[in-house]
């Protein structure tokens, strides 16, 4: 199996990490406020104590095994650039795979605030609170809440692919505006906005890329 076709399926695989993040971020943890400005912390703490190992899952899929998928697909996106646009392509995997890691990162702190907020809830809520609100905070800066470094990596390789003709147009289009939508999480009075814009451009921009990737490795 090649490269662009292990690639392909990362690409698809990030694609499902978001979906599955998205599916329960609009069911069962929206009354929490989850994923906006206006999050119900006690309510998180609650909920942390009431359910850990469902949020340790949580986190897990979308950002741990999501930055795993993701160094994978950079590494391939990097192949496919570079024989046309090498110094895109080399740009690129620096910044694919700081973005892995600061995903990576933020998912490492989500867990141990899940672990540590659902160890001290019960007996002391408020203390529970006030950690969580710091280890969330630290999630936030890393990637949960701005997606500045994603929106820039996307949007590095959308251009590149649009000059050396490396992915299909639907995959750039997609790629541009989900770019300017996570750039724009910087934004705090659109943050929110943004930050939708950005996460359901990018499960568009992760399956028409893969699909592109895959149809080219059968070519």
């Amino acid at each position: 199996m090649t490269l662009q076709r292990i690639g392909g399926y990362a690409s698809l695989g990030c694609a499902a990490t978001y979906l599955f993040g998205f599916a329960f971020l609009v069911t069962l943890l929206a009354p929490l406020g989850y994923g906006t400005s206006e999050i119900d912390v006690p309510a998180v703490v609650a909920f942390t104590v009431a359910q850990p190992a469902f949020l340790i899952l949580w986190n897990t899929v979308i950002y741990i095994v999501n930055a795993m998928a993701l160094i994978v697909l950079v590494v391939a996106l990097k192949e496919r650039l570079v024989p046309q646009t090498p110094g895109w392509g080399n740009v690129g995997q620096g910044v694919g795979i700081m973005w892995a890691a600061l995903v990576l990162g933020a998912g490492m702190i989500a867990n141990v605030a899940t672990e540590r907020t659902s160890a001290i809830g019960t007996a002391d809520p408020e203390a529970a609170a006030a950690l969580w609100e710091i280890l969330h905070a630290i999630e936030l800066g890393l990637g949960g809440g701005n997606e500045i470094a994603g929106g820039v990596w996307i949007g590095l390789i959308s251009v590149a692919a649009w000059k050396g003709q490396s992915l299909g147009k639907t995959a750039i289009v997609i790629g541009l505006i989900t770019s300017a939508g996570g750039i724009a999480t910087l934004l705090p009075p659109i943050g929110d906005a943004a930050g939708a814009v950005f996460g359901l451009g990018a499960i568009a921009w992760f399956i028409a890329t893969g699909i592109s990737m895959l149809r080219s490795a059968d070519a």
